[in-house]
């Protein structure tokens, strides 16, 4: 299963990663727009996205590697964190921009 391995590389690789629809410049779903734009809110400036839109088997597929049926999809150090619902309550408890800044430290 290549795509599996694909999606463990990614999120092995960097990380802050955002599997969303769209890209943070041109977001194709409210949820993404508005987890990414909590992120850049809390200062996640090495954020990889990966546009599921453009890529259909990891969007095919990423839901049984999750175990999470919905997209975004936030993974930092490799652990899920959550979707939109979850990204944004870190944000408004100030908890996402610890995280973020603890997974940007080399």
């Amino acid at each position: 299963m290549a795509v599996m391995q694909q999606i463990q590389a990614e999120v092995e690789k960097y990380p802050l990663v955002l599997f969303m629809k769209g890209t943070p410049q041109y977001p194709m779903c409210g949820f993404s727009s508005r987890a990414v734009q909590a992120l850049m809110a809390a200062g996640a400036v090495a954020l990889r996205t990966v546009n599921v839109l453009e890529e259909p088997e990891i969007r095919a597929n990423l839901p049984r590697f999750s175990n999470l049926p919905t997209f975004p999809q936030l993974f930092i150090n490799g652990e899920l964190i959550g979707g939109c619902d979850i990204v944004l309550e870190l944000f408004e408890s100030g908890e996402l921009k610890r995280i973020v800044e603890e997974a940007s430290q080399p």
